[in-house]
């Protein structure tokens, strides 16, 4: 009988998340697909979640967030149509793991996450790649010192994309977020041109809330 190993165990669960996840489901870019078939999604997780790492579902990593749906993070990801001279912000960094993906596929990343706890955990995880910067602050300010970017991915939903953000990519650049709207949450994509910026769906699939992005509320009597 063979004994499978802890690292066996997950190398076999990624490959499957690659084949029954992505691949059924419209993450085309061959390159996504190999960026993601080759991160070990376990390593940006605490312990007592690896064993569910690669499962459908969003990932609890405490503090009141979790790890993006798998889906999710690849259909964003394949949707930016990521090029190699890339410089992207990647919005709601968690523990590490969509920045470790984006590194395979981009120039630059950097790495915004609003947790000190999970922005520490993002930097150990990433310590060795040094095209990441993880950089610690509120999601919907954004990273005005590495701006103009020329991709912003937002690995979660909001309920608007804020304005310092846009304010942050270079006029043609492209956006991919989760959006949420009435406990219902989609994924869409967007350009910045020099008169304005729209986003338009292209999925709906369940996505992670991200904190700081909620629209100010309309008084009523």
């Amino acid at each position: 009988m063979t004994v499978m190993t802890h690292e066996s165990e997950m190398v076999a669960m990624r490959h499957a998340m690659v084949a029954s996840q992505l691949r059924t489901n419209a993450v085309s870019d061959a390159r996504v697909v190999a960026a993601m078939d080759s991160v070990p999604r376990e390593a940006f997780v605490p312990a007592d979640a690896q064993a569910i790492a690669y499962r459908d579902t969003a990932v609890p990593l405490g503090h009141g967030r979790a790890q993006n749906v798998p889906i999710a993070t690849g259909r964003l990801l394949t949707q930016a149509e990521l090029r190699a001279t890339d410089r992207v912000l990647l919005v709601g960094a968690a523990g590490g793991y969509t920045a470790a993906v984006l590194s395979h596929l981009v120039a630059s990343v950097v790495a915004l996450e609003s947790e000190p706890a999970l922005a520490a955990a993002a930097r150990t995880a990433l310590a060795d790649i040094p095209t990441v910067t993880v950089v610690e602050g509120p999601l919907e300010a954004g990273h005005d010192a590495g701006a103009p970017y020329d991709v912003l991915v937002i690995d979660g939903a909001v309920e608007a994309v804020s304005d310092a953000l846009i304010a942050q990519l270079a006029v043609g650049g492209r956006v991919v977020t989760g959006i949420a709207d009435r406990g219902v949450t989609r994924l869409t994509s967007g350009r910045k041109t020099a008169g304005g910026f729209a986003l338009l769906d292209f999925a709906d699939i369940d996505c992670v809330p991200l904190p700081g992005f909620a629209r100010p509320r309309s008084f009523t009597f």
